[in-house]
């Protein structure tokens, strides 16, 4: 797998500044990070989407590292699991 998950991010940072934190290990083809809908603010995780493999594999490396006055969480990102047809709305009419 090619994903990673980033945890524990800055509530107030830009997607430049870990595009270029990540960048060492391999080519970024998508970077994502994680707003609130409503507010729009960032959510403290984000996922970095690499051409291969193996430079998702050498950035798990950051897991723990100091990034912005945090330590990162970083793993391999998981597949969704399916919220079926509710789309995760029960009980909202």
């Amino acid at each position: 797998m090619n994903k990673i998950y980033i945890g524990n991010l800055p509530f107030k940072m830009e997607a430049s500044d870990l595009r270029a934190a990540f960048a060492r290990f391999g080519e970024i083809t998508d970077l994502f990070l994680v707003k609130d809908r409503e507010t729009g603010r960032l959510k403290g995780f984000g996922f970095i989407t690499f051409a291969d493999a193996q430079a998702a594999q050498a950035a798990l490396q950051m897991d723990g590292q100091e990034f912005s006055g945090r330590n990162l969480k970083v793993s391999i990102a998981k597949e969704r699991e399916d919220r079926g047809d509710e789309g995760g709305r029960r009980g909202r009419f």
